[in-house]
């Protein structure tokens, strides 16, 4: 049986959000820009009538105000476009079960046994609109088609470019309307793939989508061939609502505000990064048995792994792990950015004992963090901390302020 399968994308969704919360126009143009009070400011997001005057995401705040005098700039709220996220993936679930959030402002949706209660694909895609926007005043894409990739591709490519934002790509078209185009546009290549495809002399998605299998695999391996099957428009991943649950590491990092070369500061970053990692998987009941550490900056940088004899989920174990990382790769470098996770994860159903150590003890260290956790999910993210966290170069109260590193 084909299916049917949405892809539905928020248009200008940051920008869009702040015009609904301030009661703002259209008419008026509208960015989003990390920091509003600095020239310097990168822009965030942008309502389609700053885009119609050039503005672009990513540029610098100083270059959109030339090009747009009478910008509207706002900092950006997280938590409340997270907010709407949910309300969005609530009103979609009236359409069908099966819907899978893709990101922040992207959900799939495979409406296949729709039909009989909200008519042709097409229809159900003008539905879902009205829906969204007479509810929450948000504009939205939909692409269509029989699987993901299709779906992904027919909203990017070409929905937008739709005075109804809706487009359909089906398998049939995929030689006339995907392969004459060029190589960047397919969906997971990225720049880096891109770039290295044309250096072999590949220009369009139809010269990838020609080669052959074997020879993709070998050059580039699963990777490459995943690719080269979305090329020929081809995916078998369903849509699906446990695809957040079946995660492989738990991990967190940060770029730091400026370069760290104390390494009392940095020990105090390290734990509290296993602080954030541990309490993760304590909520998702969950223990890891490899720890990693990321360290990077300008002048160079590592990554390794060490697996434990046991898993674990307490976090003075696994920082004591990082720190033997650490002491062992660390060569003296300023330290910007760092990276900690756990995978090779178990449920965490018992406690795995130590024929070394007394068991209450080991209970207790267990124990430690569940309470610290009911504290904060009760009072607020930062309302027990460690002492550490006190010092002038920690950051979990400044991080626990923020969600995706700006403020809520």
């Amino acid at each position: 049986m084909t299916k049917t399968i949405f892809l539905l994308d928020m248009q200008s969704f940051f920008a869009s959000v702040e015009q609904q919360k301030h009661g703002l126009s259209s008419s008026c143009p509208l960015v989003v820009s990390g920091d509003p009070s600095r020239p310097s400011g990168v822009i965030l997001a942008a309502c389609p009538l700053a885009k119609k005057a050039g503005v672009k995401n990513g540029e610098r705040l100083r270059e959109a105000r030339l090009k747009c005098p009478h910008l509207t700039v706002v900092p950006p709220h997280m938590q409340d476009y997270l907010n709407y996220s949910v309300k969005i993936t609530k009103l979609l679930e009236s359409i069908t079960d099966l819907v899978e959030p893709y990101s922040i402002d992207e959900q799939f949706m495979d409406v296949t046994g729709s039909s009989l209660l909200f008519g042709s694909a097409e229809e159900t895609a003008h539905y879902a609109q009205q829906l969204i926007t007479s509810t929450l005043g948000l504009r939205s894409r939909i692409g269509i088609g029989e699987n993901k990739v299709l779906a992904k591709m027919a909203c990017d490519i070409f929905a937008k470019k739709n005075e109804s934002g809706i487009y359909t790509l089906s398998s049939s078209q995929v030689s006339s309307e995907l392969w004459p185009l060029p190589i960047e546009k397919l969906f997971r290549a990225g720049g880096k793939m891109s770039h290295h495809l044309r250096m072999r002399g590949i220009q369009t998605i139809g010269d990838f989508a020609n080669m052959k299998a074997e020879t993709v695999r070998r050059l580039w391996g699963v990777h490459g061939q995943v690719l080269w099957m979305n090329a020929r428009g081809v995916d078998y991943s369903p849509v699906s609502t446990e695809t957040l649950q079946g995660r492989k590491a738990i991990g967190s990092g940060m770029t730091l505000p400026y370069e760290y070369v104390q390494i009392r500061d940095i020990h105090t970053v390290l734990l509290e990064l296993c602080e954030e990692v541990c309490r993760r998987a304590r909520k998702a009941s969950l223990s890891g048995q490899t720890v990693s550490l990321g360290i990077s900056s300008p002048r160079g940088g590592f990554h390794r792994q060490r697996t434990r004899q046991q898993a674990t989920n307490v976090t003075m174990e696994m920082f004591d792990t990082v720190m033997g990382i650490f002491y062992e790769y660390w060569e003296r470098i300023p330290v910007r950015r760092i990276h900690v996770s756990l995978s090779s994860l178990y449920a965490d159903e018992y406690l795995q004992l130590n024929l070394f150590e007394e068991e209450k003890k080991q209970s207790s260290r267990h124990q430690l963090g569940f309470t610290m956790d009911a504290l904060n999910d009760k009072y607020g993210t930062s309302s027990v901390i460690r002492a550490s966290s006190l010092l002038d170069k920690a950051q979990a109260k400044e991080r626990a302020a923020r969600i995706g590193g700006h403020y809520k």
